[in-house]
């Protein structure tokens, strides 16, 4: 098995499997395409009538000196024409309508999908391969419906009629040219097998070659602060050169394969004028017949030309439609219980029975962790990096299922709630604050069009952001630019407080949320975060042992296993831990305050 940088490469559909499950989103568009079929029948049907009036005209009319009839031969060879353009152009209308359709169907049911899996599936796939999923592997598909399977159809409609023409006027001459067949057949199967591989690795590598380009972008701050240009160039370099072998072999496959077509057709063509030329010079067939016979002859080639064109679009799709479907046949790692039970409001009580958890295997990161919180009060979890508080946090959502024990909302098995529902009564305030590309106000209430202006404006004084978004040039209305980059970090953690108490959750959770926020902006929030907390379930993990000084119960974590749980009195009492963590950042505070904001790390 070949594995390209999380490409599978192993070739795991059979082409029948993947037609008729390509062929299964046209249904709901039936009528259309039945529409469609019938009008490429009619322009084969209608292509097939001017070798067939060369025919008359030459051996009932030119032949004989009968000009009579001419003229209306001329115009029903116009009326065929004019009716051959009409039924395309409404064909293609058709199709365009069709794939257009197909296209957002599926690009819409992929977009849903992947917001349906875990943080772990986003942990093992890179994002620039679930864009290609979406935006370029749809496309091809949609190539593939417009200019490719269907109009394989009128391709075939083609060189059914044409056989049926040539075997009619002359069988015997229809037999000649049935020599090139099998040098035909060896060759579209030969490259069949070899263009197919070639094409489906050419859509590995540009999965890769988008993940890699999102990933420097994204990072391209710190490829430049650590002078990383010439590497990420090489990289880049590599993996774009591969991609450029790919698209060389299929090249070359298409300069054999196609020229090898038209050496063919020539070959045939050679056939009828040597036999057919010599049987007309005996007077065995009509000089009409053999005019006609060579008109059809090229037709029947440019159909198999066509059919080597649509070949390459149509493998190109199925090795797209490989990784489309592989996606969506990813089945929900966490998905919510048959009959989920409806939590109308949270009143916050909160209870991790003996819980275990771990990322990988058994290497567990949170061990035997039990603590408990009624509704209302707010928990410390103090601990050195790496001890499992983000992990606490990423469990009580459930972004990951954890592997023992219980996690208990309201007396209730997270595993039995419905997940949507729980974490629409959640609000999460992180570190790293991501806001979209939209208005403030759009960032604040996020969908929530029930807030209305006054409404946000209120939550904003509230945690002290009303002030710099009052200064901005547009206030509320501002247009945020991406991922934030117009705002400092302080502007977008205030934020982030914003659009947490406007979802008026049951539980808050503040992950390291004044981390970004300097000292004097964070004692304008603290206030704000007693408001935050009042009437809710509260955990906050945080650096700053000054932001703990009014929570209810503490939690000490060390490696993954509680070392301390209780009220920050009962803990003080101790003299163990925590004391010991109070006792060094007070000791700092005098001698260093900029160091004193940081204590934990022990």
């Amino acid at each position: 098995m070949t594995v390209l940088l999380g490409e599978n490469l192993e070739e795991r559909y059979y082409d029948a499997t993947l037609f008729k499950r390509i062929l299964s989103y046209l249904k709901p568009y039936r009528t259309w395409v039945a529409g469609a079929l019938l009008l490429l029948f009619c322009v084969s049907i209608l292509s097939l009538a001017g070798p067939y009036l060369t025919k008359v005209a030459i051996d009932d009319h030119i032949k004989v000196s009968n000009y009579a009839g001419l003229d209306t031969l001329a115009l029903i060879y116009l009326a065929v024409l004019a009716g051959g353009f009409l039924c395309q152009l409404l064909q293609y209308i058709a199709m365009q309508y069709i794939g257009q359709r197909v296209m957002y169907d599926l690009r819409t049911q992929v977009f849903t999908h992947l917001h349906k899996m875990s943080f772990r599936f986003f942990d093992q796939n890179p994002i620039g391969k679930m864009v290609t999923r979406t935006v370029n592997d749809v496309e091809v598909l949609n190539e593939m419906l417009t200019s490719g399977l269907i109009l394989v159809f009128s391709d075939l409609f083609t060189l059914v009629g044409i056989f049926i023409m040539l075997s009619w006027l002359d069988w015997r001459l229809m037999l000649v040219v049935c020599a090139v067949f099998p040098f035909l057949y060896l060759a579209t199967n030969a490259y069949r097998t070899r263009a197919r591989d070639a094409l489906r690795k050419n859509r590995a590598h540009i999965s890769t070659l988008n993940a890699a380009l999102e990933e420097n972008l994204s990072g391209v701050n710190t490829v430049q602060v650590f002078n990383l240009e010439e590497h990420q160039k090489q990289r880049f370099y590599e993996i774009n050169s591969a991609k450029l072998k790919e698209d060389l072999r299929s090249l070359h496959y298409n300069s054999l394969y196609l020229p090898s077509i038209d050496l063919l057709s020539a070959v045939g063509i050679g056939f009828v004028i040597w036999y057919g030329g010599g049987r007309f010079v005996q007077e065995e067939i009509q000089l009409g017949v053999l005019v006609a016979f060579l008109q059809y002859l090229q037709k029947f080639f440019e159909p198999i030309r066509d059919l080597a064109e649509k070949f390459n679009i149509i493998q190109t799709a199925l090795a797209s439609s490989e990784r489309v479907f592989e996606l969506l046949d990813t089945p929900e790692e966490l998905p919510n219980p048959e009959s989920p039970k409806k939590i109308q409001k949270i009143q916050g009580a909160i209870e991790f029975k003996n819980v275990w958890f771990a990322y990988k295997n058994e290497d567990y990161v949170l061990e035997d962790v039990s603590f408990v919180l009624e509704p209302g009060e707010s928990l410390a979890i103090v601990g050195a990096t790496g001890s499992g508080k983000s992990t606490i946090i990423n469990t009580l959502f459930r972004f990951y299922d954890i592997q023992k024990g219980s996690i208990l909302v309201d007396g209730v098995s997270l595993k039995e709630i419905d997940k949507y529902d729980l974490r629409r009564q959640m609000a999460l305030v992180q570190q790293d604050v991501f806001l979209f590309s939209r208005k403030i106000i759009d960032n604040i209430r996020l969908g929530n069009t029930d807030l209305g202006l006054e409404e946000v404006e209120s939550i904003s004084q509230t945690v002290q952001s009303h002030h710099f978004i009052n200064n901005l040039p547009f206030k509320y209305e501002q247009e945020v630019l991406e991922r934030g980059s117009s705002l400092s970090l302080g502007q977008k953690q205030l934020l982030s407080f914003a659009r947490a108490l406007a979802s008026k959750p049951g539980i808050l959770i503040l992950d390291e949320a004044t981390s970004n926020v300097d000292t004097e902006t964070e004692r304008l929030i603290q206030d704000s975060i007693q408001k935050l907390v009042k009437g809710r379930t509260t955990i906050i993990i945080a650096h700053r042992l000054s932001t703990l000084r009014t929570v209810d119960k503490v939690l000490v974590l060390k490696a993954g296993k509680v070392v301390e749980f209780g009220t920050r009195r009962e803990l003080m009492d101790k003299k163990g831990t925590y004391y010991q963590l109070i006792k060094m950042h007070s000791e700092l505070s005098p001698a260093n305050p900029q160091r004193s904001s940081k204590p934990d790390k022990t």
